[in-house]
């Protein structure tokens, strides 16, 4: 008897990862019969188990933990380069805290969002980060507050809810991306936008319509073109601007993949950015400076904005009950070649 306790104090759960080649987190997940794991993936934790006359004291575990570990990490649109590099950086700080982050994509779809939110609070995720879908209603949201379940909004907020959230100053780095080109003597500068219904969209042409305030410019309405955040939206947007009988002689894109597709169309065009007209995108995804031109960009890192995030939820889980807080990141402008400022 006596060495059958020794036994079982000695083999952790750490023993059981390390022998099944799993993280701590998911075995935790097997012994709590979450549905979240694969029946493949149980059958080898239970197996190892076995073999190491692993114990579980499973009263013990409910009284020193209600969590689950595991948080729902609910983003946009995973093609975009932006939400590809955050995610990254969310399941690093994650697994860290010895979390298992469970990835779901929106593509902007509401109804597969509620859906989504609903899963994770019957399936008691310990917490949930999440960035809206475009044309969010205030009722989500209020839904969630109402669950208590901690949630931390990131990259995008609803207007009239108190909540959590981390993001990049859009107005400002908007503004400081049009003072820029003004700077470089440029007077007819185009905005080209991705959904009107989200809040970085709006703060960006904000920043936009600021900056020529601010140097007495006349605003055209004509200017301001609202597209898909594609490079297919990029491209359809600068052909549509070129067309006009005023036209532009740069532009601000609400993102990179669209200023990708702006360049792409300017090319195809038998135009060169940089020179023939400028153009200036808004994340710095890694690949931006790696197009030919580069792509001069307002830097927000969506790795940073997924640190804070994940920092913020943390906090949240731990304490409830704290009022919420907001991390708001000063963008910094990249200049790259795609502006017409070259580099010396």
């Amino acid at each position: 008897m006596p060495n059958l306790k020794q036994t079982s104090k000695r083999v952790t759960l750490l023993d059981v990862a390390n022998a099944s080649g799993l993280s701590r987190a998911t075995v935790s997940l097997v012994l709590r019969d979450s549905p979240l794991v694969a029946e493949g993936t149980r059958k080898r934790v239970q197996g190892v188990m076995q073999d190491l006359g692993y114990v579980y004291h499973r009263a013990a575990a409910n009284m020193r933990s209600q969590k689950s570990h595991t948080v729902g990490l609910v983003v946009a649109d995973i093609t975009n380069p932006f939400f590809a590099e955050m995610t990254v950086s969310i399941g690093a700080q994650l697994d860290r805290a010895n979390y298992v982050s469970l990835l779901f994509n929106t593509s902007e779809m509401l109804s597969k969002q509620e859906q989504l939110l609903s899963t994770m609070q019957e399936y008691s995720a310990d917490g949930i980060l999440l960035c809206p879908a475009r044309g969010t209603p205030l009722a989500t949201i209020e839904k969630l507050q109402r669950s208590r379940l901690p949630f931390v909004l990131f990259a995008r907020y609803l207007p009239g809810i108190e909540a959590d959230y981390v993001g990049a100053d859009n107005i400002v780095g908007a503004r400081v991306a049009v003072e820029h080109l003004i700077s470089l003597g440029h007077r007819k500068i185009a905005f080209i936008g991705g959904p009107l219904n989200i809040s970085s969209r709006k703060e960006r042409e904000q920043g936009w319509r600021q900056a020529q305030t601010n140097h007495h410019l006349p605003i055209n309405e004509s200017f301001v073109v609202t597209t898909s955040t594609t490079r297919e939206g990029g491209s359809d947007a600068i052909r549509q601007l070129l067309q006009l009988p005023d036209k532009p002689t740069a532009c601000l894109c609400f993102n990179d993949v669209m200023a990708f597709g702006v360049m792409l169309g300017l090319q195809s065009m038998r135009l060169q950015p940089g020179s023939d007209f400028a153009v200036i995108g808004f994340d710095d995804v890694a690949e931006s400076a790696m197009t030919h031109p580069t792509l001069t960009t307002m830097a927000v890192s969506p790795r940073q904005i997924g640190e804070e995030a994940v920092q913020l939820l943390l906090n949240l889980i731990e304490n409830p009950d704290q009022l919420p807080r907001k991390i708001i990141l000063q963008p910094q402008l990249v200049i790259r070649e795609s502006c017409g400022y070259h580099l010396h």
